[in-house]
């Protein structure tokens, strides 16, 4: 349960769901974790959690569509912790679900600006200080929903959770020769607060091979892989943790 040892993660979105399971995974493993999410109280809960079991976290609450965001957690990495190792860009947003032409233009750029334009900004800030201590890991948390099927209602989100496969694309081409190994991550339905009630949890489960949504360790385990050292060799890729959804499709 080293795997991480010595290094230093951000983590976004990480008061609840997949987020707040990747920190803790990620502690155990070794990684000072520095976490990132609207609501300051529930991150430092997520926080002592982590220090109750003997890891070392840092909270930067803050808006992940700002670049200053990106900026301060950088910097209280390096600050707090002495470098950045790894990055999992998980924040993002469903927005308002509607037909494609029942959508102002007002929605569609928040979607986009929380989910895509969110992780270029991480990238641009979280690169420089990767490239200082000789490379890293980023994994940018996308979507089954854009990439393997369109839902209905889902047409900002899915474009915006796609469109993160042209950023890591971009990355890798640009930077896997200094180090940095950039990959998506695209779960299926998961059990957080974004599936919904029973009924929605359900229609979800029924769209998986598994016939079950994940659970957010499930997809934890996954970034593990992903951001550590068994995943050395894998850069530019696409990760389907999506229960075998794309598959069946």
């Amino acid at each position: 349960m080293n795997s991480l040892f010595g290094q230093v993660a951000i983590i976004t979105g990480a008061s609840s769901g997949i987020g707040r399971a990747t920190a803790r995974l990620f502690a155990e493993h070794g990684a000072s974790v520095v976490l990132n999410a609207r609501g300051a109280e529930a991150l430092e809960t997520v926080a002592r959690e982590i220090r109750q079991t003997g890891g070392q976290a840092a909270v930067v609450p803050g808006d992940v569509t700002l670049a200053e965001t990106h900026a301060r957690l950088v910097e209280v990495a390096i600050s707090d912790f002495g470098r950045l190792d790894i990055a999992i860009n998980n924040a993002g947003t469903v927005g308002k679900i509607s037909p494609l032409a029942g959508l102002d233009p007002e929605t569609w750029h928040d979607v986009l600006d929380g989910n895509l334009t969110s992780a270029f900004l991480a990238a641009r800030a979280q690169i420089p200080a990767m490239l200082t201590t000789g490379g890293g890991a980023l994994v940018f948390v996308s979507s089954f929903v854009g990439t393997s099927v369109g839902l209905p209602g889902m047409a900002a989100y899915g474009a915006a959770k796609a469109g993160l496969m042209g950023l890591v694309k971009g990355i890798t081409a640009d930077y896997a020769a200094t180090g940095i190994r950039a990959n998506a991550l695209l779960p299926g339905g998961t059990d957080t607060a974004m599936a919904g009630d029973q009924a929605q949890r359900d229609w979800a489960a029924s769209l998986h091979a598994l016939k079950r949504i994940a659970q957010p360790e499930e997809i934890a385990a996954a970034a593990l892989f992903l951001a550590g050292p068994m995943g050395s060799f894998v850069a530019g890729s696409a990760l389907y943790a999506d229960g075998g959804n794309a598959a069946v499709k």
